[in-house]
């Protein structure tokens, strides 16, 4: 999903999927932004001390700073499908975790589709192709999408480490070929896909990447701290939109859960230190199968996952209308 800034006045909902967003947690004053500096123009956040535990972090952020809490954040409702979208405004749709189910989806009217990734269920190339076929039904004037661990093929070294297993965790994938992966990525040929790359849609700056800390061996997973903060740190400054597959620390209390937290701190200040270029500032954080959106007064964190936990697509996109940039 993805999170966004904006100006506080221009939206009351934010939307996960793919509308600017971003991390609001502004940890100028933390842990995680205690050691910071500039190197070829590029802002370096280090690793949190609390990075290897997002439930410890979560609980010494929340509970001692209330970060995540009314009234620092809350939930907002997203704008309504039938809603007019007013003048001069983008309209983004969001959605992610489609995978490969995407026929019962009522898609509302709008300008950009962002997928914050899984539209397969493993990756593989016939998946690939359903998807991209799906992908040019539709009439949005950009489709924006981004892998998530679900999309195994696009995650190169994870294939090559699983065509040397003993065993087969996952037999229909490691029974490919690599010539017939090696160029999933050429399959989608009816949308923009980023991994670790940006793309400027009606003045928008979007930025996307599938990582995610480790979560029980699938793609795009990386080990908290180092390694996935080396991924964060490639977000560019002055980026408007920020695509992800996993949620920032906090994001996932729209689980109802606040002991589960899967969170990632580097993304949280990776995002939050980079500075706008003006009020406007957005973004996008989606997380596996959680809904909602949440909103801090400048920054908006949309959950637009389609399936449930049960992997029944029942929850419909996002809307999120955001003021087009004067220079687009």
């Amino acid at each position: 999903m993805w999170r966004a800034r904006w100006d506080p006045g221009v939206l009351k909902a934010e939307a996960l999927a793919l509308l600017p967003c971003g991390l609001g947690m502004a940890f100028s004053q933390s842990h995680v932004m205690a050691a910071r500096r500039h190197q070829h123009s590029r802002l370096i956040i280090e690793v949190d001390e609390y990075s290897s535990n997002p439930t410890q972090a979560f609980t010494f952020y929340n509970i001692n700073q209330g970060r995540f809490q009314p009234p620092h954040v809350q939930m907002v409702d997203p704008v309504p499908h039938d809603a007019p979208k007013p003048p001069g405004y983008t309209r983004f749709v969001c959605v992610s975790d489609t995978h490969s189910r995407t026929d019962p989806i009522q898609m509302p009217y709008g300008d950009v589709l962002i997928h914050a990734g899984d539209f397969t269920e493993l990756g593989l190339p016939s998946e690939v192709k359903k998807f991209n076929e799906w992908l040019g039904s539709l009439p949005y004037e950009y489709k924006i999408v981004i892998a998530g661990n679900h999309e195994l093929t696009f995650d190169q070294e994870f294939m090559a480490d699983l065509i040397k297993q003993d065993f087969y965790y996952f037999p229909s994938v490691s029974k490919l070929k690599p010539e017939n992966y090696e160029n999933v990525q050429s399959l989608l040929t009816n949308c923009i896909y980023l991994q670790d790359s940006e793309v400027t849609v009606r003045g928008f700056r979007i930025y996307g990447s599938p990582w995610q800390p480790w979560f029980y061996g699938w793609g795009f997973n990386l080990p908290r701290g180092q390694a996935l903060l080396e991924k964060w740190n490639l977000i560019p400054e002055g980026v408007d939109i920020l695509i992800t597959h996993g949620p920032p620390l906090g994001v996932s209390l729209l689980t109802g859960s606040p002991r589960l937290q899967p969170g990632s701190l580097g993304v949280t200040g990776s995002w939050e230190e980079r500075p706008s270029d003006g009020a406007r500032r957005t973004g996008q954080v989606r997380q596996v199968r959680w809904y909602g959106v949440m909103a801090d007064g400048t920054t908006t964190y949309v959950n637009a996952s389609v399936c449930t936990v049960n992997y029944q697509p029942v929850n419909p996109p996002i809307v999120i209308d955001l003021p087009t940039p004067r220079n687009s």
